[in-house]
């Protein structure tokens, strides 16, 4: 059953187009964000975020690299957004992180509470997404593993690919209403089904 009148709601359920099961929308919780920065070159800098994340910091440019426990998405050549990504049963403290990245040459900054994220997946994922950004999501342009800042609409937003038809979108918490509603509106003429949130993931 359809819900036109109700496109934009973010209570779990279907919205739009009748057709269902082939386009979903859900709220990636973020438990911890950090911004890392620092000269990836330094071999003390590398060493100490791999001992503290356990993954490497990705050095190419619009990919990510995902751990047991964390997630690194390469923002540009000496920074990184890592996230927590499968909810570390006890997070790292920030102060001994800080102080061990310091130490190293690099800073870090808790961006935890800085971002909403959404994962998107379906088969028309993609085209969901190109309708409101610029960049192209074709496979071969945009692989598994690549993340990549853009607009989406008139919103900042960053984007990761983790899957053949799964995205995750994350804009800025001040921007979430309207990256939603217009991540609604270029959803609801294929159907879409909102689940229920889950802890960020790649």
């Amino acid at each position: 059953m359809s819900d036109t009148a109700s496109v934009g709601r973010p209570v779990p359920g279907h919205y739009g187009a009748i057709a269902s099961g082939e386009l979903t929308l859900r709220e990636a919780t973020i438990a911890v964000a950090w911004n890392v920065q620092g000269d990836p070159a330094r071999p003390a800098l590398a060493d100490a975020a791999q001992r503290l994340f356990g993954v490497a910091l990705p050095t190419a440019p619009n990919t990510a690299a995902r751990g047991d426990t964390w997630a690194a998405l390469w923002q540009g050549p000496a920074s990184w957004l890592v996230v927590a990504a499968r909810g570390p049963p006890q997070p790292l403290p920030f102060a001994p992180a800080r102080a061990a990245l310091n130490d190293a040459g690099g800073a870090v900054f808790d961006v935890s509470v800085a971002r909403v994220g959404w994962t998107i997946a379906g088969p028309h994922a993609a085209t969901v997404l190109a309708k409101g950004c610029p960049l192209d999501f074709h496979p071969r342009a945009f692989p598994v593993g690549s993340c990549a800042q853009s607009l989406f609409g008139h919103v900042n937003a960053l984007f990761c690919r983790h899957g053949d038809g799964a995205f995750t979108l994350l804009v800025a918490r001040s921007f979430a209403s309207d990256a939603w509603h217009a991540l609604a509106a270029t959803s609801a003429q294929y159907g879409y089904d909102v689940l229920p949130p889950r802890p960020f993931r790649l």
